[in-house]
């Protein structure tokens, strides 16, 4: 899933203040989707650990491919913004449900999973950025340089979706009976 770099102008030098619920400045939004990035990439290695301790390691290997995948996402934001690191944000990132929006919940892993399981938590959560993003970029609200940046980003993301929808259909679609276990854990008292 190469990802295009984005053809945009440099980050405008006025700040433009937003209400503090749709992202604030425009440097505010890129910290607010490198955030985004880098959690998605964490939750991707938290989902890979687990799945090596599961000994399910084709999936395990998926989810640090999604993971380096994101982490690449999140060092080209830095990189367009020409921040050596990730500036302290100007206010808390408040996400809706608490996750943010290109992270899935951990409640979402099956320690049976299989790779089209782990494509398909991918999927949600690009669905899930494009919704977020394409919701900043109509806002009247926002300052029109970051509706634009918000759009690109939503359209990217959208690309994302496609990209992961041909990715499904290179692997195999499990079986009904996908998460049955003929030898359970069993956690004595």
């Amino acid at each position: 899933m190469k990802k295009k770099p984005r053809k945009r102008a440099k980050a405008p030098h006025k700040r433009v203040t937003v209400p503090r619920k749709r992202g604030g400045t425009y440097a505010d939004f890129m910290a607010q989707a490198y955030t985004m990035e880098t959690e998605a990439s964490q939750r991707y290695t938290e989902f890979a650990e687990q799945m090596e301790v599961h000994n399910n390691l084709e999936v395990a290997q998926l989810f640090r491919k999604l993971a380096a995948i994101e982490g690449l996402h999140a060092k080209q934001i830095l990189d367009e913004m020409g921040w050596p690191q990730m500036p302290e944000p100007v206010y808390a990132l408040q996400w809706a449900g608490g996750e943010p929006p290109e992270s899935a919940p951990v409640t979402e892993l099956h320690y049976l999973m299989q790779p089209w399981h782990a494509l398909e938590l991918a999927l949600d959560n690009e669905k899930r950025a494009e919704k977020f993003l394409a919701g900043i970029a109509k806002s009247p609200r926002t300052p029109a340089e970051v509706r634009k940046l918000a759009a690109e980003m939503a359209a990217e993301e959208t690309e994302h979706v496609a990209l992961i929808k041909a990715w499904m259909k290179r692997v195999p679609k499990p079986d009904r009976d996908w998460n049955r276990d003929p030898d359970p854990p069993f956690l004595g008292d």
